[in-house]
């Protein structure tokens, strides 16, 4: 399974219906489950992003999907970044030479 790191800011609908940002989060969650991937963890945040999620799924084409599936329900913008574990980033520093 591949990680990736989702950061996501409310819309303004979003934002409107905050108070059914849970059951849209159940949602999600099960969204991802049926795609093979599953929610690490999950975080509300202050700063530069309403939210920050850990996920994994089993390659880029689901993870795209997911963000695709989120982005059209109108109520999140999300960025997603594709994390390497330390072991993958010490062999990619590695093949460096």
């Amino acid at each position: 399974m591949t990680t990736y790191v989702m950061l996501a800011n409310w819309t303004e609908q979003g934002i409107q219906k905050v108070k059914d940002s849970p059951s849209r989060l159940d949602a999600a969650k099960k969204a991802l489950k049926d795609m093979s991937g599953e929610f690490k963890f999950f975080f509300l945040t202050m700063g530069d992003f309403d939210i920050v999620a850990i996920y994994e799924a089993p390659d880029d084409a689901v993870a795209a999907r997911f963000s695709l599936q989120l982005g059209m329900q109108g109520n999140i913008r999300t960025r997603t970044l594709k994390a390497f574990p330390e072991a993958a980033y010490r062999e990619i520093i590695k093949s460096l030479g």
